[in-house]
């Protein structure tokens, strides 16, 4: 569980209730909610296959999970792997391959061990990589067109109630109410922006760069086994993808003569 994801959604709702004087309740409007975050979810559907709008929200609870993708472990595994390549030659790590759980590891071992020219290893992996950023990046790029779409029905339902509030100017009473829940709908559809997707389609491309990096250690891991390379150039190489903390845990074990 992302609890920093918790944080920002009550922290971000917390602050406009405190703005509104603890007093929720003149914020909610029943109708405004269709117009703004019905109309523009509706919207999608023009824009996105039906698959798309209807797995998004799935994909948004995305944003609550912490994902690990073990750089670390990472790095240990192929050094380790460099290592038995180097002692009892490519064709050992055949048994080594099959209980891996990392497919996208285990295939571009599988190249090695099969004798798969470096630049043909490169390019399927790379192809793959830039398959999975293109998967991820259309489900961030429909996350941010319900955000562009949220103000635009909010300003809509602003201008649905300043025409009903226009068409009753004789009762002057009611001036101010109705003033009040035509700009409600405004204060959704920044909300829609502001407070939930912009900052969701940040997560998820925060956690898409991080997937990315990792399978580029497993490229760069697979590329250096496949070229023979010493296990200690190897680790120098993964090494440079780790934060300082991760790296000082383990730099001492990787390294070793």
């Amino acid at each position: 569980m992302d609890i920093a994801s918790f944080i920002g959604l009550i922290g971000g709702l917390g602050v406009v209730m405190y703005g509104a004087g603890g007093n929720f309740m003149m914020l909610v409007d029943i109708p405004s909610v269709f117009i703004t975050v019905g109309g523009s979810y509706l919207c999608l559907y023009l824009t996105f296959p039906l698959s798309y709008v209807l797995g998004i929200f799935k994909v948004m609870g995305r944003c609550f999970k912490t994902y690990d993708f073990g750089e670390k472990a990472l790095t240990q595994k192929l050094v380790a792997f460099s290592e038995k390549a180097r002692r009892e030659g490519i064709l050992a790590l055949e048994e080594e391959i099959q209980d891996l759980d990392d497919e996208f590891m285990r295939n571009g071992l599988r190249l090695v061990v099969d004798g798969t020219d470096g630049e043909v290893i490169r390019s399927l992996m790379e192809n793959e990589l830039n398959q999975m950023e293109g998967r991820h990046n259309t489900w961030i790029t429909l996350i941010n067109a319900w955000a562009t779409l949220g103000p635009g029905f909010g300003m809509l339902g602003t201008v649905i109630g300043l025409i009903g509030m226009l068409g009753n100017l004789e009762d002057k009473s009611s001036l101010g109410p109705n003033m009040a829940v035509a700009l409600v709908t405004t204060l959704y559809g920044s909300l829609l922006q502001n407070w939930l997707f912009v900052p969701m389609s940040g997560k998820l491309g925060y956690q898409n760069a991080q997937e990315a990096k990792a399978r580029e250690m497993v490229i760069e891991g697979v590329l250096s086994i496949q070229a023979g390379d010493n296990p200690r150039i190897l680790a120098q190489k993964m090494l440079t993808y780790l934060t300082p903390k991760d790296r000082k845990a383990i730099e001492a074990d990787i390294m070793k003569d």
